[in-house]
């Protein structure tokens, strides 16, 4: 069987073997080189692998499909970067693929290394389509090639904090205190800073805001102090290991809040932490990045992602879907030009997509028609809970002793 080690090592050689049998069918047409860049080693390494796998899994369609038709059946061909889950190597990797002549980036997954990257790509008027960094900083700089098509953790702790109230509210209020653990880089610190400030407003009590390093490989003091605090709601705003490090933690010290809601959880939302920790996920809500569980495309290419031994992780279908949001960027500019391409992302209606989105519409590189969904983890599945038009279940909350 395929494993995530054996991917990755061979992720390079399959990227430039897929566009082959495409540009036999199109000899005169140049491929269009396109950089995938993600943190696929060190600490977010599992994350940038699933990123990648999305990348590539698009590409294969966009060139079996005809590739970019405007260019005669040009290929997408990928030109691979590893950030190694720094923001330096990130930014560095840039430099290497502004010199292999790439048209645009997609990437790179974590906040910290897109906000490194997409200022690296701005030197060289290089476009750079976000496809999972949630920090709004991304796009508040101004920059001209920077296109994120997911939503930012603004608008994803709004939505989530309209969810919650709505599900308090539903039960009688019986939620009043909220313990907020984050990781200490951009993405956690952000999202703690909003809920912090919003959550008040709201009638909730603030017990406590604790973060820690990513990576951390011992949550049993925060737990300790989780205990004595008794909040009624904990939300976790953490990549996916320590997100799965804290839960575990708390089943072992037999720590069960009212419920644990999760803002861009790191894991809550994920099929391997729903394979891997059955007991700790059950009941889990997650306001995060999800698919329209409606569209008919999901279930073949979640199937594709499992026969590839993988997950059908937000981090799969959200770098897949930015990859064909430039291919329609790169077919209505009918050019490789990047200028042209960015021009084109700017101007961007795409909307033949399997998110929960509608056409896409870009406002300072956010495309503002972009949106969470509330999941929560029931019977052995994850189901939609919210809003409505995605519902496939209703909402368990608060949850059972």
């Amino acid at each position: 069987m395929t494993t995530r080690r054996i991917f990755l090592a061979r992720s390079a050689g399959a990227a430039a073997m897929m566009a082959a049998p495409w540009m036999a069918r199109a000899q005169s047409a140049q491929p269009v080189k396109v950089g995938v860049l993600h943190p696929v080693t060190g600490a977010l390494a599992y994350s940038g692998q699933q990123c990648r796998l999305g990348a590539l899994l698009a590409i294969e369609d966009i060139n079996k499909a005809g590739g970019i038709k405007s260019l005669g059946g040009a290929p997408l061909e990928a030109v691979l970067g590893d950030a190694q889950s720094r923001p330096e190597v990130g930014s560095a990797e840039v430099e290497k693929m502004h010199s292999a002549g790439v048209s645009a980036i997609v990437g790179a997954y974590a906040s910290a290394i897109c906000l490194a990257t997409t200022q690296a790509a701005a030197k060289y008027g290089l476009p750079h389509v976000v496809d999972v960094g949630v920090a709004d900083q991304i796009v508040e700089r101004g920059l001209k090639n920077t296109f994120r098509f997911g939503p930012g953790y603004r608008s994803c702790t709004e939505r989530a904090i309209a969810d919650l109230v709505a599900l308090n509210d539903a039960a009688g209020k019986p939620a009043k205190t909220v313990m907020i653990v984050h990781e200490d880089s951009l993405f956690g610190t952000g999202t703690a800073a909003l809920l912090s400030k919003a959550l008040p407003g709201h009638g909730f009590e603030i017990t406590e805001v604790l973060k820690h390093p990513n990576p951390t490989r011992d949550f049993n003091n925060i737990v300790l102090r989780m205990r004595s605090a008794r909040p009624d709601i904990v939300i976790p705003a953490n990549y996916y290991n320590e997100y799965a490090l804290l839960l575990r933690a708390m089943k072992q010290q037999k720590v069960q809040p009212k419920a644990i809601y999760s803002v861009l959880g790191g894991a809550a939302s994920s099929y391997k932490f729903l394979k891997e920790f059955p007991d700790v996920a059950n009941g889990i809500l997650d306001c995060n990045h999800w698919f329209n569980p409606k569209d008919a495309r999901v279930a073949p290419l979640k199937a594709r992602v499992e026969a590839k031994d993988a997950y059908f992780s937000y981090e799969v279908f959200m770098t897949y879907t930015s990859m064909f949001l430039l291919a329609d960027a790169l077919e209505r500019a009918g050019s490789a030009d990047r200028a042209a391409v960015t021009q084109a992302l700017a101007g961007s209606t795409f909307a033949d997509h399997l998110m929960p989105y509608g056409p896409t519409k870009f406002v300072d590189g956010q495309n503002t028609g972009a949106r969470p969904l509330l999941t929560q983890v029931l019977d052995g599945d994850i189901k939609v809970v919210f809003p409505e038009e995605y519902r496939q279940a209703q909402a368990v909350f608060p949850l059972k002793a």
